[in-house]
């Protein structure tokens, strides 16, 4: 075997016979020295010899190495994974690329091989490592977001796909520890995953931490919004709060780099630890860009899933359930309730008078308010208990093992709860609720049974007056019912031009003459009759159709308004109440304008009426447009004076022509001396303010001698006439035009 290699003759072709074998020295020197590290190893994993380029790998003599285990090299080798694979190998060679090989707690990539051989005694097996190329390492890494991307497609949790990533990256770089942890919103760290080798209690001493300048290297780069590399534990002032946490736990060293939202929000931290002071290395940092990467992709997706999640299941103004989610609640509750025998409550809830609040000060405020009073609904329930908002002031609270004393009692605390006074900007609100109660099974077997009874009970809640609560009784689905015949009708009213405007007198004190009417929404229906306007006119903005009953009116009131003049029937000018909910749209003016150019209505001869509250409680909200409406000509009246708050400023500073006297103040004033004072004190105002002052509701002449004692300018009400359909008024007029020419 030591014969000299037989170099070919030049002018012979060489043939394989021609070669000589090279002698054992030269493959044992051959083998020594080989480009790769190359061991032999029992059947148990331990080392019988290695070459000398893995030697001086692993920065051991040959011989040093010998009776070692492998395994604790190459973590892919270690003892329970060499007893697996030991039975599995067969005589062809079994290659494993990308594998790690650590030497003082340094790893690098390589290429493995294993072939199982026979003995002289017993089999035994050689390993051969090949350091892996850049381009394989690129792909290792390439492979690693890879998987980890594969997860997230494929529906695992976040929590899942990152513990995945902890994990590649522990076999990639077994030296190190790999945490994720979550940013929320308040700025608090929570561990998302971590590799093996973290630590729980370490977890559990961070969890809820908030960041800040000087949070340990996670939640000071969390607060940076970059890395932040500490090499030594011990010794960095960064960790002067926390090391406490980690030393006794043997984490010595730590780099943190941040995860950003689109947004620019640190919503995360990826982290490397190591168990002992040391800076990270050019592989760890190809690692963490590569890591950073996925993670961020995945959070992405999470937060994107989150928010599918929160607009198909939850309300996006109070976070609460919708009904979706409700219905999916109840539909458990309701079968746990019939397993246990148990009752369950379930409350229907409806603020009081909210939509004013929305049409006097906006959606905004009325927002605001909504939030306000989940809080408090919230913080007065049980963890066990849902509460969903379905729709604008609408609440539903499902209450498990709930009987009726005990959601008599609840009832009563939530109602105190909402009534609690509140101040949103410059305005104060005393909210108060209605309240309707179901049990379960009693009152419905099925959630929309039950949904549907709680409601009824709701609506007898606030014919009772609200700010109260009432159970279900069976008869309350005839008033519900009845209630939905009505609105099914009024709509149909609505399309088929069946609420008519009535029309009452308006007389000047001075000379008895017609100063203008007022018109009024009246509603004849075919088979009941006269319904009044104390039924349609609520029930009209419950189900969203006040606007279109207002423009309805206003074009028949301008239509009947022109045909009058057209006949030669002097009518001065006509008064039209509208609903506050109108004076918040910015178009209000244009469309007021359309109509009164349609019919050649000259502007004058239009006064809209808007009330007391909406004056004092949308003054910026509506005060555009009635700027907007005095620029067209149209005259602007306070409707029921005086019996709201006292909005007197208001009166200087909104541009407002005329000033109503409420009728409940004309109705007592023979018997009240107070009413008349105060009667006489708002004409007076009135007049100093310039503004024409109307009485409603006059019925007497006793009251028609004080008013114009007073100085009243004008009267309506039954002493004169009642609201009366068109041909109607018209009869009135040539009567009293009659009586007049009588008298003069």
């Amino acid at each position: 075997m030591d014969q000299d290699i037989c170099m070919p003759q030049a002018t012979t072709q060489a043939t394989t016979q021609d070669l000589v074998s090279p002698s054992d020295s030269i493959l044992r020197q051959t083998l020594r020295d080989a480009a790769m590290g190359v061991a032999w190893l029992d059947a148990t994993g331990h080392i019988i010899s290695v070459n000398q380029t893995l030697a001086n790998w692993l920065n051991q003599n040959p011989s040093q190495l010998n009776g070692q285990p492998l395994g604790q090299f190459v973590p892919r080798l270690d003892e329970p994974l060499w007893r697996n694979l030991w039975h599995q190998l067969t005589y062809a060679p079994f290659s494993e690329p990308r594998t790690a090989l650590v030497v003082e707690q340094e790893s690098r990539l390589l290429d493995l091989l294993i072939q199982r051989l026979p003995g002289e005694q017993q089999d035994f097996a050689v390993v051969y490592l090949s350091a892996s190329h850049n381009h394989r390492e690129q792909n290792t890494l390439h492979n690693l977001q890879a998987e980890v991307l594969e997860a997230v497609a494929r529906g695992k949790s976040l929590a899942e796909s990152m513990g995945l990533l902890c994990q590649r990256v522990a076999t990639l770089a077994p030296e190190v520890i790999c945490t994720v942890l979550q940013v929320d919103e308040q700025g608090r760290v929570h561990p998302l995953a971590a590799s093996s080798g973290m630590p729980e209690a370490f977890n559990k001493a961070i969890d809820s931490l908030p960041i800040g300048p000087s949070a340990g290297s996670c939640g000071t780069a969390a607060y940076r919004g970059e890395p932040v590399e500490t090499v030594d534990i011990a010794l960095d002032p960064l960790w002067d709060e926390y090391r406490k946490f980690a030393l006794p736990l043997g984490l010595r060293a730590c780099w943190s780099s941040p995860i950003k939202s689109r947004a620019g929000r640190v919503v995360a931290t990826f982290a490397l630890y190591y168990r002992q002071p040391r800076k990270s290395s050019p592989f760890h940092r190809q690692l963490v860009t590569a890591c950073l990467h996925v993670c961020s992709l995945a959070i992405e997706h999470h937060e994107a899933e989150q928010r599918i999640h929160q607009l198909a299941f939850f309300d996006t103004l109070t976070r609460l359930p919708n009904r979706e989610l409700l219905q999916e609640q109840a539909q458990r509750e309701l079968l746990r309730a019939v397993r246990e025998k148990r009752e369950l409550a379930m409350f229907f809830l409806d603020l009081d008078r909210f939509k004013h609040v929305n049409d006097s000060l906006g959606h905004a405020i009325g927002d605001r308010l909504l939030v306000e009073i989940s809080q408090r609904l919230l913080s007065n329930l049980r963890e066990s208990d849902t509460i969903s908002r379905l729709g604008g002031d609408e609440f539903v609270l499902l209450l498990p093992q709930c009987n009726d004393s005990h959601a008599r009692v609840l009832a009563e605390k939530l109602l105190l709860a909402i009534a609690e006074p509140v101040t949103i900007d410059q305005y104060q609100f005393n909210p108060t609720a209605s309240i309707g109660i179901g049990i379960f099974p009693r009152d419905g077997t099925d959630f929309e049974s039950l949904l549907r009874n709680t409601d009824a009970a709701m609506y007898h809640a606030k014919g009772a007056g609200r700010n109260t609560y009432r159970f279900f009784r069976p008869e309350m689905n005839i008033a519900a019912n009845e209630r939905l015949v009505l609105e099914s009708a009024f709509r149909q009213a609505l399309h088929n031009n069946e609420i008519q405007a009535h029309f009452q007198p308006i007389l000047r004190f001075s000379d008895q003459q017609l100063a203008g009417v007022e018109a009024l929404a009246r509603w004849q229906h075919p088979q009941r009759g006269m319904i009044s306007p104390a039924t349609f006119i609520p029930l009209a903005e419950e189900c969203g159709l006040i606007n279109r009953l207002d423009q309805a009116m206003l074009r028949a009131i301008c239509q009947q308004l022109a045909q009058w003049r057209e006949r030669g029937i002097v009518i001065p000018g006509v008064a039209v109440n509208l609903s506050a909910q109108n004076f918040r749209e910015p178009d209000l003016a244009e469309r007021v304008a359309s109509v009164l150019q349609e019919f050649s209505i000259p502007p004058g001869c239009l006064t809209l009426e808007i009330t007391e509250s909406l004056m004092l409680h949308g003054a910026e909200h509506v005060l555009d447009s009635l700027q907007a409406l005095r620029t067209l000509g149209v005259r602007l009246a306070v409707d029921d004076f005086g019996t709201g708050f006292s909005s007197l400023s208001y009166l200087a500073k909104f541009p407002v022509h005329e000033l109503k006297l409420d009728q409940s103040f004309v109705r007592s004033l023979l018997e009240d001396g107070q009413i008349r004072a105060l009667s006489s004190a708002i004409i007076s105002i009135g007049h100093r303010l310039q503004l024409t002052v109307v009485a409603e509701g006059v019925e007497t002449a006793g009251q028609l001698d004080f008013l114009q004692q007073e100085g009243c300018d004008m009267a309506q009400g039954y002493y004169f006439a009642r609201p009366v359909p068109a041909a109607e008024l018209e009869q009135w007029l040539a009567r009293h035009q009659a009586s007049n020419s009588n008298k003069q």
